[in-house]
């Protein structure tokens, strides 16, 4: 990955994170933490990786705030950012902290 699609991935996920604890109002999108963001070398998508507090409701509840937020978070974006284009963006459930906890709990039985 460029130094660039690097550079504007991490700007565009500090203002997503921004976004979502001070601007987006659904209560559903409480708790959503952002954990990076992998942009196309063309700068056009971005895929956005996050993840919530635990429960599978709670998941569901997120993926539905930030399917209905998503329209807003860009254009928020476009005038934040100071784009040619403001990228599309693709939420996508960010689930290598669980995958972390389990391997962690295997490791424990195993002692």
């Amino acid at each position: 990955m460029s130094t660039r699609t690097e550079r504007v991935g991490e700007q565009v996920r500090a203002e997503l994170s921004t976004l979502l604890a001070r601007a987006v109002r659904d209560p559903d999108a409480v708790g959503i933490t952002v954990t990076h963001v992998h942009m196309t070398k063309d700068l056009n998508q971005a895929r956005v990786y996050y993840t919530v507090p635990n429960g599978t409701l709670v998941r569901r509840e997120a993926e539905r705030a930030l399917r209905r937020a998503r329209s807003f978070l860009r254009r928020q974006l476009g005038q934040r950012l100071h784009l040619r284009h403001v990228p599309e963006l693709t939420f996508t459930y960010d689930d290598t902290v669980e995958q972390q906890d389990r391997i962690a709990r295997l490791f424990d039985e195993i002692e």
